[in-house]
This record gives C-alpha cells, sequence and structure tokens, in this order.
C-alpha cells in the first residue's frame, strides 16, 4: 500500500468478495464500507479489506439505502468514490439476455446512493454485453442517471490481459466525474500482447493436487519463478482456499485425451455428441492466459493436472494475492472469486482515478 497519501474514502456497492475495492485499497485508498446480500461474500470482504466495514444488505430493495445514508451520516464522513459492479447476468453473452431481467435496473441503487451522497467520482463495472443488448438501452440509461446528478461520464471496454492480468477477460467500466467538465481518460494497457502473463507464470508454483484433496492449509512446496507469482506471494507465509477436486472416471477418461489449449472438439470421432455445451472440458494453455474465470461450472480445467483449478487457482487468475482469503464452501469461494473484478484491474483504475481528486 502506498504511504503518505491524501486520505480518499471509498464506498463499495454490490461488492461481493471486494475485488474492486481490493485495487483501490492496494493504491492507498481507504475502504469505509462494503455492501452485499451474499453473507459469505461480506465475511470474506471483511477479512481482506483492512479497517472497512461491511452491512449485509439486499440492495434490490431501495428502502434500505437509508442505511447507508445514515452509516455515512454517523461517521460524520463522505464517500469520496462510489464503486460498484451490479449484478449483470442479464446483460451478459453467457446467458439468456432480457431488457426486462429485475437484475438489469439494480445499479439504480448506486444512482439512488450517489444523488443521497454526492461522491467526487464513481466506477460501475459490467458486462460489455451491456453496451450492445437492445441498442444500448442499458448503458444509455446509466449515462442519463448519473448525468441528471451532475456527472461527467465515460465508458469503456478494458481487456484485463493488458494490466497484467493473466485471464482474458472483458468488462465495461462506467466512469463519473461529479460536476468536471472532463471525461475520466482510462489508465493506458501496461503490457504488450507478446509480455501477456500466462497460465503456467501465474499458477505453475502451486501444489499439483492432482488425484487429493490436499489441506485447508498448505506450505509452498516450491520456490516461485516469475515475476507474477513473487507479486502473488508477497505477504503470504501460507497457502490458502487450494484445494483440488476428484473427478469421476468418465470425465478422467475424456480430460486425458484433450490436449492443453483444446476442448471436447479434440475427443476421438467416436465420442462425438457426448458433450454440447460449448466450453466442455476446456483445458487451459500454460502459455496463454486463461480463459474468462467463471464462478464454477467445472468446464474449465487445469493446463497440466486432469482437475478444475482450485479456488486458489483461480483467484491467481484474477489477480487476487495469496493472503486473500475467501470463506464459505468451496462453491461460494469459487462463485465470489468468479464474481469479482480482478484487483489489479482496480489498481489501475484507481492509480489514474487518483490524479482527477
Amino acid at each position: 500500500m502506498k504511504k503518505n497519501r491524501k486520505k480518499i474514502r471509498v464506498l463499495d456497492l454490490f461488492s461481493g468478495a471486494g475485488g474492486l475495492s481490493r485495487g483501490f485499497l492496494d493504491d492507498g485508498y481507504e475502504i469505509t464500507l462494503g455492501v452485499d446480500f451474499d453473507e459469505m461474500a461480506i465475511k470474506t470482504f471483511q477479512h481482506n479489506h483492512g479497517d472497512s466495514q461491511s452491512m449485509l444488505l439486499d440492495l434490490s430493495d431501495h428502502g434500505k439505502i437509508s442505511n447507508i445514508v445514515d452509516f455515512f451520516k454517523q461517521k460524520g464522513e463522505k464517500a469520496d468514490v462510489l464503486i460498484g459492479g451490479p449484478p449483470c447476468q442479464g446483460f451478459s453473452l453467457a446467458g439468456p439476455r432480457k431488457l426486462t431481467d429485475r437484475r438489469n435496473s439494480l445499479y439504480t441503487a448506486m444512482v439512488k446512493v450517489a444523488k443521497a451522497l454526492k461522491p467526487r467520482a464513481f466506477v460501475l463495472e459490467n458486462v460489455p454485453g451491456l453496451l450492445q443488448l437492445n441498442g444500448g438501452i442499458g448503458a444509455q440509461r446509466i449515462f442519463d442517471d448519473f448525468s441528471s446528478l451532475g456527472y461527467k461520464i465515460d465508458a469503456k471496454i478494458l481487456y484485463a490481459p493488458d494490466y497484467g492480468i493473466p485471464q482474458i477477460r472483458k468488462r465495461v467500466f462506467f466512469v463519473g466525474l461529479l460536476n468536471s467538465k472532463i471525461k475520466f481518460e482510462y489508465p493506458l494497457p501496461c503490457v504488450t500482447k507478446d509480455k501477456y502473463i500466462t497460465c503456467e507464470e501465474a499458477i505453475g508454483d502451486l501444489p499439483p493436487l492432482e488425484g487429493i484433496y490436499g489441506e485447508e492449509v498448505q506450505k509452498y512446496e516450491t520456490e516461485s519463478f516469475s515475476e507474477y507469482q513473487i507479486k502473488m506471494r508477497r505477504g503470504a507465509k501460507k497457502l490458502y482456499n487450494h484445494i483440488g477436486t476428484i473427478h469421476d472416471k468418465k470425465t478422467l477418461k475424456f480430460l486425458a485425451m484433450v490436449p492443453e489449449g483444446k476442448n471436447y472438439k479434440a475427443l476421438p470421432k467416436r465420442y462425438e455428441g457426448i458433450y454440447k455445451y460449448h466450453e466442455a472440458l476446456t483445458r487451459y494453455h500454460s502459455k496463454k492466459p486463461s480463459l474468462t474465470i467463471n464462478t464454477g461450472h467445472r468446464s474449465h480445467f487445469h493446463y497440466k493436472y486432469n482437475r478444475i483449478p482450485t479456488v486458489r487457482e483461480s483467484a491467481r487468475l484474477q489477480s487476487f494475492p495469496d493472503n486473500f482469503i475467501f470463506f464459505g464452501n468451496k462453491s461460494q469461494q469459487y462463485k465470489q472469486v468468479g464474481n469479482a473484478v480482478p484487483p489489479l484491474l482496480g489498481y489501475h483504475l484507481a492509480q489514474q482515478l487518483r490524479t482527477y481528486l
């Protein structure tokens, strides 16, 4: 964390485990409050964000927004920056896209909070499909609603590998500056395509766990062999959330036939038609970034071992450091990791936003 910096307070709505706010924390911002309706995600958030506080709240009930406003009134503090990633499944290309999906309007909770607290800036993250669905009407609503409050807004799709994250992930970020005549300029890419961080550079130092579950808390068995691994290990003495999965014989049989970087389509012709899902049996490639980390659909596999990535491996590919510990059962942990904004992407946004505050 950066020292001797001006205190800038952050309110994180729809925080989940807190990937976006962890990036802001790492750039020296003060994370004042995280709000989410998922109890285990809130527990994870609380553990990993210093002295921040958290609130278990369902933001689909706009009547509960007064709890957030009262929190800041009682503290006698301002929320300088409002950040959040409202649930986005309604806009996602991975599922059925419906304009009437209730989740598409959850961002209005951020609008109402911005109206009440008047933060100097906001950052709203979502899937790129938001810009396309029904001619981009969802994105236009965001522009209109925040503009009516006095925010100068811009939106841009950021590609995670360009910012040192070993994962093919695109997300749109809306950034608004209150009472500003200029728009926010997004951080420029800092990694060229030939230098993208690979799966092997990201997770190749972690215990193999092939055919075993492993312990809840483990030791590092090998030295780190990449700059990225060194960065991820910094401040961590033990390894958490690294529990293997033992698959059934059928899955193991077919997976053993899939070369790295390929999927079920690489199976011999005689097995054609067994799998229908387009990402089934997808094995990562050791020399490339991973595919987009999902919430635990069990379709992506380690580039070398015949198992799905552990929560820790998925967290590494999302740029969560090893000292960031996830709580809940395995499914809840996978969900927290998959729904998060990569902290390293949050860090670059935070660093750039600081110059405007």
